[in-house]
């Protein structure tokens, strides 16, 4: 009988069921948009409607196996992925009473509250478990203690989005390293729930599931499921990840130094290792990894790709028209444009993101800055190109951010997700950096790491890093032009001092900044 993978994949704007054959070769992906609607009430939130979702996510599950004409008994295993860092709460009887998503920003008062218990809790926090207050749960954890009470009092587990499909599936609580380390109530070095961090908050210190590796076949599709999904019961159930570090095992990023950019809506610098060590100055993430005994300094550049969404729309309506007349992306129009501006676009820079200051995460207003009055110049395509420089250079302060932490740096990066279907953007990438990308050729990855573990729980790989290694493809391979990497060089040494002041203007209120964490 033939066997396959399925993987189930939570993230921000969509959940997926995604069907592999044990090669790694994406047979069928069935999905399903969700959003994530604001409680009028309580301005910055983002509630998961868990009813609603577990729907969707069924009729993934139940469209997968129709439309691929698959038998669900040839379904060996099954792994979730999610979003990070949003968080489901349960009660005695193991039912969801409270849910938010990664993007829910209600907390900025619990944050100031945090703060107020001691000036060093922060630090003292982030030191054993790598996170801080600006993605954690600690502060929505508070939310509900000081807005819902009732909610607070009937919670006795919390779990992160895909152990919560776990938990649809099998019936079971439970919890895995890579996403719970985001919310920030665990200790790196032992892989473990640290209830001392939530006492410290004046939080309850006995609502954490136990903690099973990635990979780990920790339950069975129950009957329940299989009459709500299309799954046959009993199908076996393995503990997937978060969705970047089972992105980092679809790419192949499964060894120490190793490094990866995923060019999403965030930009976000991994780097594996296999040692434990936090920043003192706390500026940097540091996270488990999906592969046991491996964790990753995480650095993070905000919204390149929502940046490039915004331009396109805003100023290249007429690529945008072209494309729907010939049947393009108006992306590789506008790259066929940006490639011919000159490397630096003519000393032009872009203020949006910063390098990472996980501690004070704050980003300066948006500009364009330097440019002159010279149409020939200064076109859109100019602008155009200089937000693909900027996302490059940002990502350049992320790399050199975590070198200065730990002494090493990737001799190559794997770069993958939306932003490296784009050509020109990765010969950017390569020359800023001074070093080769590699694209491959699975570039939304993230699936194909959960059906890996889902493979490696069930017997049929040696292990997740074994066949993340045979199974993941190249597409290109980019060489750095040391040429432009000189020029680019000069750009960011400019770019540091252009930022130093444009954040000066932030704090002083002249300008709104792009972002900031709560409490800031």
């Amino acid at each position: 009988m033939a066997q396959y993978l399925m993987a189930i994949d939570a993230g921000t704007g969509s959940v997926r069921a995604v069907l592999f054959d044990t090669e790694g070769n994406q047979l069928y992906v069935a999905q399903r948009e969700w959003e994530h609607k604001e409680d009028p009430r309580y301005p910055g939130s983002m509630d998961f409607d868990w009813v609603h979702n577990w729907n969707l996510a069924s009729k993934c599950l139940k469209e997968a196996i129709r439309e691929s004409g698959i038998h669900p008994e040839e379904i060996a295993g099954i792994a979730t992925t999610s979003m990070r860092e949003g968080i489901v709460l349960y009660d005695e009887a193991g039912r969801e009473i409270w849910a938010c998503a990664n993007v829910d920003a209600r907390s900025n008062e619990e944050v100031i509250q945090l703060k107020k218990i001691s000036e060093q809790l922060e630090k003292e926090i982030y030191l054993p478990s790598g996170q801080t207050f600006a993605l954690g749960a600690l502060p929505r954890l508070l939310w509900v203690k000081n807005h819902l009470p009732d909610i607070y009092e009937k919670t006795t587990t919390i779990t992160m989005f895909n152990d919560w499909l776990i938990a649809k599936l099998t019936g079971l609580l439970t919890s895995e390293p890579s996403n719970s380390c985001t919310a920030g109530i665990f200790d790196l070095k032992t892989r473990a729930w640290l209830p001392e961090i939530a006492q410290k908050c004046e939080l309850k210190t006995d609502i954490f599931p136990p903690v099973y590796e990635s990979g780990t076949r920790v339950g069975e599709v129950s009957a329940k499921c299989a009459e709500e999904t299309g799954l046959a019961a009993g199908t076996p159930v393995v503990t997937g990840g978060g969705d970047a570090q089972l992105g980092c095992v679809g790419v192949g990023l499964v060894e120490p130094n190793q490094g990866a950019i995923f060019g999403g809506s965030f930009w976000q610098f991994e780097f594996n290792t296999n040692e434990v060590k936090t920043d003192a100055d706390c500026r940097v993430r540091v996270n488990c990894h999906a592969v046991p005994g491996l964790w990753q300094y995480e650095a993070l550049a905000f919204y390149p790709g929502l940046i490039m969404r915004w331009y396109r729309d805003a100023f290249c309506q007429m690529e945008v028209k072209e494309a729907v007349e010939t049947h393009q992306d108006p992306y590789d129009l506008m790259n066929r444009e940006a490639a011919k501006i000159p490397p630096g676009s003519y000393g032009m820079q872009c203020i949006f993101s910063d390098v990472m200051n996980f501690i004070h995460w704050k980003h300066a207003s948006p500009a364009f800055i330097n440019f002159s009055l010279n149409a020939e110049k200064f076109n859109r395509y100019t602008f155009y190109r200089a937000l693909m420089e900027n996302a490059a250079l940002v990502t350049k302060g992320n790399v050199d951010l975590v070198y200065e932490v730990t002494g090493n740096r990737p001799d190559q990066v794997i770069f993958a997700s939306g932003a490296s279907k784009s050509p020109i953007w990765c010969q950017i990438l390569s020359d800023v950096l001074g070093i080769p990308v590699k694209v491959p050729k699975v570039k939304e990855a993230t699936a194909l790491g959960a059906a890996i573990v889902a493979g490696a729980g069930v017997g049929i790989y040696e292990s997740a890093s074994i066949a993340a290694k045979t199974l993941v493809q190249w597409e290109a391979e980019y060489r750095p032009d040391f040429e432009n990497h000189k020029i680019y060089h000069q750009l960011y040494e400019s770019w540091k001092q252009i930022y130093k002041e444009s954040f000066k203007m932030s704090d002083q209120k002249l300008t709104t900044p792009m972002w900031a964490a709560p409490g800031l």
